[in-house]
């Protein structure tokens, strides 16, 4: 791949931009509200007030999974990221005007939006790799996932600093602003797929062996198809799991800790995800050389060490437990994205992966949109018995929610190896050998 210097110029976009799309998609999507949930609850604000706007997103998201998938397929994922980014840019300054504003319409309406339309930005930088990448596409998707545990290091606590120290129209407008220029560059240095610009995936010089150009699958041909209930099932929870945890992880700690005792935890996650980060690259390797799942199979039992840490967790709990809680979940939030485009791939091939993929995020979405309700029921739990008990909201209403998720992750990882005899669909296309010439 390196040495057809041309394939490199044009497909290293990609690689910086994706981790960008990444880094945005799980901060929007999840994160930040572990920075608006217990800033906007200082203000006198419930926790179903915060969040209704991303519950009612997670339903009308399942729609547009499959909407976003058709117009990729349409009109390529660029035009389709573009002018959606776009939106979202302006969007995230909108939740921050609206604190100035104190419009809770206008926070409704943007928040909606910014749940909405980070969906772009994960499905599009997917299906760029997938176009673009082949025999390097487990390792392509290990490094622009880097992004999402990067925002667990780095991003919820510059969100919190910045929120603490200015409020929350000042980091919203500035993120807000750092979208806009991303799709701007999107705009300009990406291709939606080698063979615009006269090349072929992974630097090759030969034309994949895939060159079937068939790539509609009906919704019948899907749901008659195990193959694609156990990738709808198994990376449907894996899903539902990453959004529950990472939406109120700070909550968690909050309600165990105090606000005065979250600085190990913000220590302890940046020093475990910074251990965890290569567990992103290196699970797309395992891709590559062992196929998506066994790779699949290891993400899943790495899922148990960031939920069951959690599930226990209580005051007098060591420091070393948050930093195994930290580990696990950088490989969590890094793996996650890494594999679920690369096994859908796997399974279905490069010209019929946004086809199929569309499909398997659409239905996954409605496993997915329970997450919050889910958890937001929880956190309600905890602080109305706190407030019956004349003090903080009582932690241990939320150790059900984390029993739950267990419990999931043990149904998908049974599911995962039911999948072991499924064929590698992009096998010949692994084999030609000739992407390392000099083009």
């Amino acid at each position: 791949m390196f040495k057809n210097k041309k394939f490199v110029a044009k497909s290293m976009p990609i690689l910086i931009l994706g981790l960008f799309y990444m880094f945005f998609y799980s901060g929007l999507q999840n994160d930040h509200i572990n920075v608006i949930t217990p800033y906007l609850m200082k203000a006198g604000w419930t926790a179903e007030a915060i969040n209704n706007p991303i519950t009612v997103a997670g339903y009308v998201v399942i729609i547009f999974y499959l909407a976003c998938g058709a117009g990729m397929i349409k009109f390529g994922p660029v035009k389709f990221m573009v002018p959606s980014s776009i939106i979202l840019g302006l969007a995230t300054a909108g939740v921050g005007l609206s604190e100035s504003l104190n419009s809770y319409a206008l926070y409704a309406v943007c928040l909606f939006l910014v749940r909405l339309l980070v969906v772009p930005l994960q499905m599009g930088g997917f299906m760029l790799c997938a176009n673009w990448f082949i025999k390097y596409r487990g390792r392509a998707l290990g490094w622009v996932t880097i992004g999402s545990p990067l925002f667990s290091i780095c991003g919820i606590a510059i969100f919190t600093a910045m929120t603490n120290a200015f409020n929350l129209q000042f980091t919203y407008i500035g993120v807000g602003a750092v979208v806009l220029v991303i799709a701007i560059l999107t705009l300009v240095l990406v291709k939606d797929k080698p063979e615009d610009v006269g090349l072929y995936p992974d630097g090759s010089l030969t034309p994949t062996h895939d060159q079937d150009d068939s790539e509609s699958i009906t919704l019948k041909q899907l749901v008659s198809e195990s193959r694609a209930w156990k990738l709808i099932i198994s990376y449907g929870i894996l899903q539902f799991v990453i959004v529950g945890m990472m939406a109120f992880m700070i909550v968690r700690y909050t309600f165990i800790f105090g606000e005065e005792g979250l600085g190990p935890v913000f220590l302890w996650l940046a020093i475990g995800a910074g251990i965890g980060i290569p567990m992103s690259y290196v699970l797309g390797w395992i891709d590559d050389k062992l196929g998506s799942i066994k790779a699949s199979l290891i993400l899943n039992i790495l899922y148990f060490i960031a939920v069951i840490p959690l599930a226990v967790m209580n005051p007098d709990s060591p420091v070393a437990l948050i930093g195994v809680w930290a580990f696990g979940v950088a490989c969590m939030t890094g793996g996650m994205p890494t594999m679920h485009p690369a096994v859908t791939s796997y399974v279905y091939g490069r010209k019929k992966y946004q086809s199929a993929n569309k499909w398997i995020m659409t239905i996954q979405a409605v496993i997915m949109a329970f997450a919050i309700p889910y958890m937001v029921h929880f956190v309600g739990a905890a602080v109305a018995a706190g407030a019956a008990a004349g003090g903080p909201p009582d932690y241990t209403k939320m150790t059900p929610a984390y029993i739950g998720m267990i419990i999931m992750l043990v149904i998908s990882l049974i599911t995962i190896l039911t999948m072991f005899k499924i064929p590698d669909a992009n096998l010949a296309d692994r084999e030609y050998g000739q992407e390392e010439e000099n083009a």
